[in-house]
């Protein structure tokens, strides 16, 4: 399994004073390389004789100012090290989408979001490739457990249900019972398994405060469909401009509000509007304790696909709470018309094995300028970009 590891070194983790300049360049510079090797974690996984590019997320440190700083005004990042991924292979003579993925802890203390990238996962009864693809960005809140469940198990179940429904093509119907499907699970498993290892302060039996967010594009030869439950986003590039996939669930989403105050819920306006006064969305995956008030179910967009199509981006608020959709479809543009479309089999972290036989450096660079641009702003949240080069091969 590949590992998209972001390390960072704040200020505070410099050498002592009476070390040289070049020592203390030298110290940060090996903390930077530690934080990026993950032991005994494979480059790619094959399933079905497909290369997965299956991805998981290390939680990066961020050193707030803790002993009396300015908490507006945090002690900035002296270096970040992304470690991003992309794929571009041939398999049954069909051609894998180009991809690249940044995914940062930023300011907070821990890391709550997943990223999952499933190419060619679905097969069709002659064990064919069907030329369907799989990206999922997950926003936990409260916990990175449910995040991480549904980075685990909600292709499997999206994948359940198009083998069922693949004739009829019924993707709203597909996309809701996936994510309830998924959602049912989350609640099962927080009731006994959770703990152990997981960061959670609500161990076991019970963690009904934990959740996330869905955001989930499935691409076809000709359609994408998105299915979205919460406050992360999807938003297509499309001849220079923005055309978003996605609406986000906010609690003072006129509708959105309308339906939590018929199910006998109240939206209070602390630091922004929040079913309860306590979740600042209105739909997500798990959150036993605030529903039937907060929807696990999706809203499901179905987008034909143009030649005019040029790169889809799908990310968490961290990004979208401080970068516009035009200005998100400008960055990620400018990097795939810049760097066309080539590609390096180098891998972009000097001395570690390559993550895919053909990285696509446009995709990546798209992606890390995102991230680089949201912290730059100051994002308060974690972070996580996925850019997909849709332009005609």
């Amino acid at each position: 399994m590949a590992e998209i590891c972001c390390g960072v070194v704040s200020e505070n983790e410099a050498s002592p004073a009476c070390e040289s300049n070049s020592q203390a360049s030298r110290r940060k510079r090996m903390d930077l390389r530690r934080a990026n090797f993950v032991a005994g974690a494979p480059a790619i996984e094959v399933e079905n004789g497909v290369k997965q590019a299956r991805l998981s997320i290390s939680p990066a440190s961020f050193s707030r100012e803790d002993d009396g700083g300015d908490v507006a005004n945090p002690r900035p990042l002296v270096a970040t090290v992304f470690r991003p991924l992309g794929s571009a292979v041939f398999v049954d003579g069909e051609t894998l989408p180009k991809f690249g993925v940044a995914s940062v802890c930023g300011r907070r203390r821990d890391m709550e979001d997943a990223v999952a990238i499933h190419p060619s996962f679905l097969t069709r009864d002659d064990n064919q490739t069907s030329g369907v693809h799989y990206f999922g960005v997950y926003d936990g809140h409260g916990c990175s457990h449910v995040a991480t469940r549904c980075k685990d198990r909600l292709h499997l179940l999206v994948k359940e249900e198009m083998n069922q429904r693949v004739e009829s093509m019924e993707w709203t119907k597909t996309m809701e019972r996936s994510f309830n499907r998924m959602d049912k699970e989350v609640i099962d498993w927080n009731k006994g398994t959770v703990g152990g290892n997981c960061r959670c302060e609500l161990q076991a039996p019970d963690s009904d405060a934990v959740g996330s967010t869905a955001v989930v594009a499935v691409m076809t030869p000709d359609k994408i469909i998105v299915a979205n439950c919460g406050d992360s986003r999807a938003v297509l590039c499309r001849n220079g401009k923005a055309v978003p996939l996605s609406s986000d669930h906010k609690p003072d989403r006129p509708d959105e509000l309308n339906r939590i105050q018929a199910a006998g819920g109240r939206v209070i306006y602390w630091e922004g509007a929040r079913v309860l006064g306590v979740l600042a969305m209105s739909r997500a995956i798990g959150d036993n304790y605030l529903k039937p008030y907060v929807s696990s179910e999706p809203e499901v967009t179905i987008t034909e696909r143009t030649a005019e199509d040029e790169c889809l981006i799908i990310a968490s608020d961290g990004l979208w709470d401080v970068v516009s959709n035009d200005t998100a479809c400008g960055v990620a543009r400018m990097c795939l018309k810049g760097k066309g479309r080539s590609a390096n089999k180098k891998n972009p972290v000097e001395n570690e094995e390559p993550v895919s036989e053909n990285w696509d450096k446009a995709c990546s660079d798209a992606s890390m300028l995102l991230t680089k641009l949201a912290l730059a702003r100051r994002s308060s949240d974690n972070v996580s970009v996925v850019v997909i080069d849709l332009r005609k091969k």
